[in-house]
């Protein structure tokens, strides 16, 4: 199996309202996808967060770091989420062929849409993962 490197980034914005994606496969989720070839899990959070929705973001705390073997495409996938805070951009789906909807939604809806977090995705907040870019040695 490839192994396989995705991120994603939870998004809240004034009214505890969380940023989703809704992606060509018809699933929801939190904006991110996969880390490109030399670049860092924050620059991946970065570009992703852009390319799908078009805001501007700051990467904060890892969150959670979840793993799955993805049979069907021959992955074993490590999943990284990160929160982050808008600095800029406009909302807007720049990648049409990828993402066919942007929404924000309360928690217990994101809960719904995102069952991989048995414990909820509040609880994400709850503690933090210590994250180090140690550069290039």
């Amino acid at each position: 199996m490839e192994e396989v490197k995705v991120v994603y980034a939870l998004i809240k914005n004034t009214n505890h309202h969380l940023l989703m994606v809704h992606n060509h496969e018809g699933h929801w989720s939190l904006p991110g996808g996969k880390v490109e070839l030399d670049e860092t899990l924050i620059e991946a959070t970065i570009r992703e967060v852009h390319e799908e929705t078009g805001y501007l973001v700051e990467v904060g705390k890892l969150l959670a770091v979840n793993e799955s073997k993805l049979t069907s495409r021959n992955h074993h996938a490590l999943f990284f989420t990160f929160e982050a805070h808008i600095i800029g951009g406009v909302e807007e789906i720049a990648l049409p062929d990828e993402i066919n909807n942007i929404e924000w939604v309360p928690i217990d809806i994101a809960n719904g849409r995102m069952p991989y977090y048995s414990e909820g995705i509040d609880k994400l907040y709850e503690s933090h993962a210590l994250y180090y870019d140690q550069g290039t040695i």
